[in-house]
């Protein structure tokens, strides 16, 4: 396959093709760098010795061997509505999209192998600060243990990251699968990202060790890697709110979430958040239930690790849910 887009690089005034895998579009950019110069520094951050790994960056098109089921997501951040850049240094932004992509293989109990990214560039970005959303990506790969392959660059009037995740997993746990009986588990609780955008959008100051960790979370939110889906009867990640999660989960598997409240605010990690909330005054619930991008998995089954928040019930939709919360979720379109 031949990537064309109107800013791919032109040669004695006609219009050339640049492989997709090696994340080349750009000729010389406003700041001066070449498409080899990129491609050139890509190559050697994602480099790799993976024996599954035939062909990598630089040709058409990547070769890698795969195992089981393939789990196939893709997921696209547009400055200005995922991620600022006065907000976000480059290496934050690259391991927050990469983190949205490998949390989506988790949710169908599975481990990410490979990742295709595509990027759009201003023209104004500087080599070190691609450098950095390379490194960024790396770093966030690493811990999912996933290769980079290819992908491709472009220029758009704002920065865009589209990202491919190619996982495998032996058994899937599809999101129609929670029985009445069954526990509601979080990985971890829901709200950090929500109470670090309130810190930033507020300009409040992040003074303290649980400010700094909301915004921490808010710009390179912490997946829950290890988590053991053992046992679950159902699986999602909580990307846009828990509220809407909780919603398309049980409608999924056809019966109903009753939320208990006391079990949330008996874990330790509500203490900490609870204070913030304070401080900012703002309601702690919406956080957690309307706030999106924490990527901490849902679970539900019977004696399973992480947060106990309540139980899978005959009937539909959710019931105990704190009042108003459905009010505060962001969508992108109303």
């Amino acid at each position: 396959m031949v990537c064309l887009s109107r800013e791919n690089f032109a040669v004695e005034g006609k219009r050339k093709g640049t492989p997709c895998s090696s994340l080349g579009a750009m000729a010389i950019s406003d700041s001066g760098f070449s498409e080899a110069q990129v491609i050139a520094r890509l190559k050697e951050i994602f480099a790799s010795s993976d024996p599954r790994i035939s062909v990598g960056i630089g040709d058409d098109a990547a070769i890698v061997s795969s195992r089981g089921n393939q789990v196939l997501t893709t997921d696209m951040a547009v400055a200005g509505v995922h991620f600022r850049q006065d907000w976000s240094t480059a290496f934050e932004i690259g391991r927050k999209v990469t983190a949205a992509n490998t949390a989506d293989v988790l949710a169908m109990s599975g481990t990410t192998d490979y990742l295709l990214v595509a990027v759009a560039l201003t023209g104004n970005e500087s080599i070190e600060w691609i450098t950095d959303l390379a490194r960024g990506i790396k770093f966030e790969a690493d811990l999912a243990g996933a290769q980079v392959v290819g992908g491709d660059i472009s220029r758009a009037n704002e920065v865009v990251i589209a990202m491919t995740a190619i996982g495998s997993t032996d058994k899937a746990i599809l999101r129609t699968g929670a029985r009445v009986g069954d526990g509601i588990y979080l990985s971890s609780l829901t709200g950090w990202s929500a109470a670090g955008l309130s810190l930033l959008s507020s300009g409040a100051k992040d003074s303290g060790e649980t400010a700094r960790k909301a915004v921490s979370e808010f710009k390179s939110p912490t997946i829950d890697y290890g988590f053991s889906t053992t046992g679950a009867s159902a699986l999602c990640d909580i990307s846009d709110a828990l509220v809407i999660q909780a919603e398309q989960l049980a409608a999924a598997s056809k019966v109903a979430f009753q939320f208990d409240l006391s079990k949330i605010e008996n874990c330790a990690e509500f203490k900490e958040l609870k204070a913030l909330a304070d401080d900012l005054k703002v309601d702690i619930w919406k956080w957690i239930f309307a706030g999106g991008e924490d990527h901490v998995l849902m679970a539900t089954g019977v004696n399973l690790p992480g947060i106990l928040i309540g139980e899978v019930i005959s009937g539909e939709g959710l019931h105990g849910l704190p009042a108003n919360v459905e009010s505060g979720v962001w969508r992108h379109f109303k």
